[in-house]
């Protein structure tokens, strides 16, 4: 990757040279699969100048020898917690819960009555709004959902952002978006001003850290994968190799809901046949 650009100083003149960008564009793309063009840079300036200062760190080739380090593990959450923005909400393009009301959840309740297994995966949950809307759309169409085999999976590469997923408490105004049908009686939540997701809802969401270009460690497979908006983080060749690894994770006939600004391609596009605004079904060959 070559870089081009003048060197951004940070506001107390420590520099991010060229050379220094390019070194974490590689290292984001090696373990994250970000891919950052050079128009990022003033972006990644900005972000980590904070964290420098913050750790009295005055030479930026410090900070990269940090993400090997002894504490490399939460050094590299951190840098990538600065590189991404978890934007979430629950019930976020709504005719994604609209199809899985209506389409893919009736036969999936069906195949579960029967003593079938049902598994729904939130990829790149952020901060867990989306496998609660997934909790509550099921609990409204099946209230005895936790007789049955179903599960729901929320995983993410950040495992900031799973803690708080785990936790289920936001502000107050993030749940007044939620459609009438689905509103929550919410638990009091620990901070004034927050409330936290029932725990009938919380309890149906089992969560982990899982990054997405590395293997799978599934034995199973799922009947609905929703990944939206993670994939405008990758290049197309990562995209790619995501989305074959979506297809093979997914059942014959599962569903994969991916971003409004996402579009499928390469060999994946073979099986995962649209079926609706970025909704796809899986039919291999």
């Amino acid at each position: 990757m070559s870089i081009a650009g003048p060197i951004e100083p940070f506001d107390d003149g420590i520099i991010l040279s060229d050379q220094d960008f390019e070194a974490i564009a590689q290292f984001a793309y090696k373990h994250f699969g970000l891919a950052m063009s050079a128009s990022k840079k003033p972006l990644v300036s900005s972000r980590l100048s904070r964290k420098l200062r913050k750790q009295n760190i005055k030479v930026f080739k410090e900070y990269l020898k940090q993400l090997d380090g002894p504490n490399a593990d939460q050094e590299r959450s951190e840098l990538l917690s600065l590189l991404t923005t978890n934007v979430t909400q629950f019930f976020r393009e709504p005719h994604h819960f609209e199809t899985l009301r209506n389409d893919v959840l009736p036969p999936l309740l069906e195949k579960a009555k029967k003593g079938g297994r049902v598994r729904i995966w939130s990829a790149g949950c952020s901060i867990g709004q989306e496998p609660y809307t997934i909790a509550a759309v099921l609990h409204d169409m099946c209230p005895d959902a936790d007789r049955y085999d179903i599960k729901i999976l929320g995983t993410d590469i950040d495992p900031v952002v799973v803690k708080t997923a785990e936790q289920g408490q936001y502000p107050l105004e993030d749940f007044e978006g939620i459609p009438k049908q689905y509103k929550m009686k919410l638990e009091p939540g620990s901070k004034q001003g927050t409330g936290r997701v029932p725990q009938h809802l919380r309890q149906k969401v089992t969560y982990g850290v899982l990054n997405l270009i590395e293997p799978f460690p599934f034995k199973g497979k799922f009947d609905a994968i929703f990944c939206r908006n993670v994939a405008i983080y990758f290049d197309n060749p990562t995209q790619q190799k995501v989305w074959q690894a979506f297809q093979r994770t997914l059942n014959p006939g599962g569903y994969l809901f991916i971003g409004h600004s996402e579009r499928m391609s390469g060999p994946a596009a073979q099986h995962l046949k649209t079926v609706g605004i970025t909704t796809y079904v899986n039919t291999p060959g």
